[in-house]
């Protein structure tokens, strides 16, 4: 390609609404490159907590102690900490009115750790949805500039008496980068979309997994001896 056909040119000579399209599609890939590794960052630090209080939860720890913990890393910690932490306080909570129903004390421990569980959830698709637009929305916009480029470009052959393919090249050429910078943008979008879906699809089985074998854990405890939390421990001795 010769000097008069680079990028750059092609970008330089474009029409204002088709250099107004590319600088929006520019935008919206850096942008979503930013998402893509704060989410890579963020789901990769959501795992190593989750392996680290997970390992915790099952070496035999008190609940009390596991509590604790969680209490004071709370904004530090993972997803299943702060579920775990949820239900914990719920029922500590109940227990200190005195209720001594196990169906209360349960539902009440499992509400809570629901709730968080929702919480954690939205946390973790948080940029999911603008990584989605991006995907989907950006080979239209692309699509719209080279429309318009091309329109722009036959519109000034109108006056021409004599219309070659050297003539006509260059306008296509521009408005063709257009569509060249919408599927730039929108591949690593829909690529990373489906990536950090399946990872947080993976990661709500984990934390559901971990509500069922903690409620477990609890309804054995309620239903055997009925110890208080202060004692229990994750294998109900």
């Amino acid at each position: 390609m010769n000097q008069d056909l680079s990028i750059v040119q092609l970008v330089m000579h474009a029409s204002f609404i088709v250099q107004l399209v590319m600088l929006l599609l520019l935008i919206g890939s850096v942008t979503s490159w930013a998402a893509i590794f704060r989410k890579l960052r963020a789901l990769k630090g959501i795992k190593a907590h989750n392996d680290d209080f997970e390992r915790d939860f099952w070496s035999g720890t008190s609940l009390n102690d596991l509590y604790a913990s969680a209490a004071q890393n709370a904004k530090y910690g993972g997803p299943m900490e702060r579920i775990f932490a949820s239900g914990m306080r719920e029922y500590q909570k109940l227990r200190e009115r005195r209720i001594q129903d196990p169906g209360t004390l349960l539902d009440g421990a499992r509400r809570a750790m629901r709730a968080s569980y929702q919480r954690e959830l939205d946390a973790a698709e948080v940029n999911l949805s603008f990584l989605a637009s991006v995907g989907s929305v950006s080979p239209y916009i692309g699509l719209f500039g080279t429309v318009w480029g091309i329109m722009h470009a036959f519109t000034g052959l109108a006056s021409l008496q004599q219309v070659t393919l050297a003539t006509v090249a260059p306008g296509i050429a521009e408005a063709l980068v257009a569509t060249a910078l919408g599927l730039f943008a929108a591949i690593p979008a829909v690529v990373a979309y489906n990536r950090f879906a399946r990872d947080i699809d993976r990661l709500a089985i984990k934390l559901e997994t971990f509500i069922e074998e903690f409620s477990n854990i609890l309804q054995r405890n309620l239903g055997v001896h009925h110890p208080h939390p202060q004692s229990a421990t994750p294998t109900g001795y």
